[in-house]
């Protein structure tokens, strides 16, 4: 069994006072790099800086209860923790400061975050998982206020769920579930309601976690008492507090920031509860001080008094940590021993300075190399091209003369020099030419890879087994299909586990589900209570720690509450991280067509537009859907698929190779086949489409159909363009809103597909009325495409062209 801090701390005085100077010197070093950070950006070096200055003793006491296999899930502040268990040094500090794309250099975003945001790497370079129980593990920051909590209830749920769920691999993401997740926020941030979603979910579902709120009185500018209905934290979640014998509630710690003994304390008291008991923990870190105010954006001197900043210096955490170093004795065997000379400790300071000096120093030539190695590779090239245009050598004039030169700079020299000798075809430009597309590859790859995997086990590159009948294959309900397919998915999938709004009990709102729950247990069929956004986190957090997660969320319209996750935390994991993390969600939901306002919204474009990162799925039946259970499972890509909330009680025919069969991502079908317009749609809405279909025949229409199956990826083998390019006449039809999905769908056909090429009418979108669908069938009609709609509008693009043959209707 793992053993916890304070069961270790049996040490002579020696280690003891070895333990507290290293704690004082990589304070510090932590204060020191928050100083000259702060340097570098007023000097122009970097671009903006957030710093941890103040949070050095909590930060130094959090990291002596962290063990490996551990994760956090925090605050862009956390500095000092990330250098204490070894997940950040000087170095990769100001590398990410400046923005430095090297992994090696910078392994926490290659340059893709700005400073303040940590991580650890949790995958090998293939993208295969490494063992996350030999490493202390950091989630990738985001810097969303609160918009870490959510993912934190995941990360320590997963524990829990590991002390009963084994499977081969498992022992690579947990030892019997011992581990705790911990996370950090500022005191203003819970004011925002992510944070009592979460603490409200964990002291439900009791997992082991230690939220530290960092209190120092403000939010920017703004002070606590306008934050929150109490001005102390504590205090207002004194409710939370648990009772004894009850299986509710958390332990509240309260403990100022500059008293070491008692953080010491406090955390290990913290982490008796969280890893011994599986009790979320609330660590009110209070007394906080900011020595360099909120950022480099601005002063606290505009918004603090006199007798605040006073107090401050006067408390501030290293302050008092010397003065209690200096305060320190002790008799033993009859001797005073002392901790450390105010000499020695005005020498660890000195030392602490160069320390961050020379990392700083080394950080900054590291980077400029970089620059100063591509501009010596690109620049003779340019050179060479000074004879074929007076203007070339303007242009590295201009450039020689710059100051400070970053990458964009010569990739301007670069093609203004192309752009000034178009049309001329010569060895030298031909060379440049090879030169700008060798570099461009380079820094696409540094500023634009990994949106989606890029392992061996992404999406794409599930193969497709199809659904097989025979004359036993029976005709049930669509919602059967899909129940049964995940009896075969939890049978073959230990790792995998459902939970949602009803999705337990009752086997989900449409019963999708049933039986489920008996089957396999309340760990991996689970209720939860009504709360989208920690539903998603409750996803991701698990899927970081090796768990095949499957979050539902009851109605497609209630996507909206977790749509901040699946855009700032979800769709990035992989980018913000370039492949150094992943979190393959699979968000199960349903919806469009039904009944009212709130029930059959549309909102995919939001989905689209806000969730670049994640596959959308878009299945017409239930067979479908289960199709795509079944790759994305094969799959580390994070998905999110839309059931049909209209097809559970209508009849299709159940494949005999359920849990195997798979539907491609990014393959479209053509549902059926014809010579005169090509219609393209997808979900619920197919099935009016085919019925639009057979009154259009009866018109003398012959129609294409189109499912495109997969919004993201959108048909990657281009097959859309070869229907235009047969039938020459195009129509997108969408439950959507105007310019909603219908856009995607028409700028990837035109754009990207260039099927413009092939239309002899212009292309038409048939998509819903801009307000919310009204109650009702009526509602549905006159919200949404009807069949009617759809045969007049594409009726009348033939009108238009052939009135004699087709004459108006109206």
């Amino acid at each position: 069994m793992q053993t916890t801090y304070i069961e270790t701390q049996q040490i002579s005085f020696q280690d003891f006072k070895n333990q507290i100077l290293e704690d004082y010197k990589l304070g510090r070093i932590s204060r020191e790099m928050s100083y000259l950070g702060r340097r570098e950006v007023l000097t122009g070096k970097a671009k903006f800086g957030i710093f941890g200055d103040g949070k050095e003793l909590p930060q130094l006491a959090m990291a002596k209860v962290f063990k490996d296999g551990d994760f956090r899930s925090g605050y862009y502040r956390d500095q000092t923790f990330a250098l204490a268990v070894d997940a950040l040094t000087v170095e990769s500090f100001f590398a990410q400061l400046y923005a430095d794309t090297s992994v090696e250099r910078e392994p926490a975003s290659a340059g893709r975050q700005m400073n303040g945001h940590f991580a650890t790497r949790s995958l090998n370079e293939d993208g295969s998982w490494k063992d996350l129980t030999a490493q202390k593990n950091i989630s990738s920051d985001i810097s969303p206020t609160a918009g870490q909590m959510p993912r934190l209830l995941g990360l320590a749920q997963a524990s829990k769920i590991y002390k009963s769920v084994k499977f081969e691999g498992s022992e690579k993401f947990s030892k019997d579930g011992n581990e705790i997740a911990f996370g950090t926020i500022g005191d203003a941030s819970t004011a925002e309601g992510h944070f009592w979603e979460t603490l409200n979910a964990a002291c439900a579902l009791q997992v082991p976690m230690i939220v530290s709120i960092w209190d120092d009185g403000y939010g920017i500018s703004v002070p606590t008492m306008k934050q929150r209905a109490k001005a102390d934290i504590a205090e207002m979640l004194s409710g939370f507090q648990r009772k004894e014998g009850e299986f509710q509630g958390c332990e509240i710690i309260q403990v100022k920031a500059w008293d070491y003994p008692s953080l010491l304390d406090a955390y290990a008291r913290a982490e008796q509860f969280a890893r011994m008991e599986s009790i979320p923990v609330v660590v009110h870190v209070i007394e906080v001080t900011q020595p360099q105010g909120h950022s480099t954006s601005g002063s606290h001197e505009r918004y603090k008094n006199e007798e605040r900043l006073a107090w401050e210096s006067q408390f501030d955490g290293l302050v008092k940590f010397k003065e209690w170093i200096l305060n320190y004795s002790i008799e033993i065997d009859g001797k005073e021993e002392v901790l450390a000379t105010a000499e020695e400790l005005d020498a660890i300071d000195e030392e602490a300075k160069k320390t961050v000096k020379a990392g700083q120093k080394a950080a900054w030539e590291n980077y400029q190399k970089t620059i100063t190695d591509l501009i010596h590779s690109v620049l003779p090239f340019v050179e060479n091209l000074k004879g074929q245009n007076s203007e070339i050598e303007n242009y590295i004039s201009q450039f020689n003369k710059l100051v400070s030169k970053a990458k964009k700079d010569v990739f301007h020299l670069v093609r203004k020099s192309l752009l000034a000798t178009r049309g001329t075809n010569s060895a030298e430009r031909n060379q440049l030419m090879q030169k700008y597309n060798e570099i461009f590859e380079v820094e696409k790859d540094n500023y634009s890879s990994h949106l989606y995997s890029q392992s061996q086990w992404k999406a794409e590159n599930v193969k497709e087994i199809k659904p097989v009948y025979s004359e036993n294959s029976e005709d049930v309900d669509g919602r059967v299909v899909v129940r049964n397919n995940f009896d075969k998915i939890f049978e073959k999938y230990p790792e995998t586990l459902v939970f949602g709004e009803d999705a337990g009990n009752i086997g989900d709102v449409n019963q999708g589900l049933e039986g489920m729950q008996e089957k396999y247990g309340e760990v991996r069929v689970a209720d939860t209570g009504i709360r989208e956004a920690t539903i998603l986190g409750q996803g991701i957090g698990m899927a970081m720690r090796g768990l095949r997660p499957i979050a539902e969320i009851q109605y497609l319209d209630y996507i909206l509450y977790c749509l901040q996750g699946m855009s700032d935390d979800l769709a990035t994991v992989q980018y913000r991280t370039k492949g150094g993390q992943k979190a393959p969600v699979i968000i199960r939901t349903r919806g469009h067509r039904l009944e009212g306002v709130w029930h059959s919204g549309s909102p995919m474009a939001g989905i689209l537009n806000l969730s670049k990162g994640i596959l959308v799925l878009v299945p017409r039946n239930l067979t479908k859907a289960a199709g795509f259970y079944n790759t994305m499972l094969q799959s580390d890509d994070p998905a999110v698929i839309v059931e049909c909330l209209n097809g559970y009680r209508l009849k299709e025919k159940q494949p005999d190779n359920l849990g195997e069969f798979t539907v491609p991502v990014g393959k479209i079908e053509v549902t059926k086949e014809g010579n005169d317009v090509t219609l393209v749609t997808y979900g619920s809405t197919w099935r009016i489409v085919m019925e639009a279909v057979e009154e259009l025949e009866k018109l003398g229409i012959s129609a294409e159909v189109i499912d495109v199956q997969s919004l993201i990826p959108f048909d990657l083998t281009h097959e859309i363009a070869e229907s235009v390019k047969k039938t020459n006449r195009l129509v997108v039809i969408d439950e959507d809103v105007e310019g909603g999905t219908s856009a995607f769908i028409l700028q990837q056909i035109l754009e990207k597909q260039k099927a413009f090429r092939f239309l002899d009418s212009d292309p038409l979108t048939i998509s819903a009325n801009d307000h919310r669908p009204a109650y009702a069938s009526d509602g549905d009609y006159f919200s949404k495409p009807s069949a009617d709609d759809m045969v007049e509008k594409i009726y009348a693009m033939f009108n238009e062209t052939n009135p004699q043959k087709y004459p108006a209707i109206f």
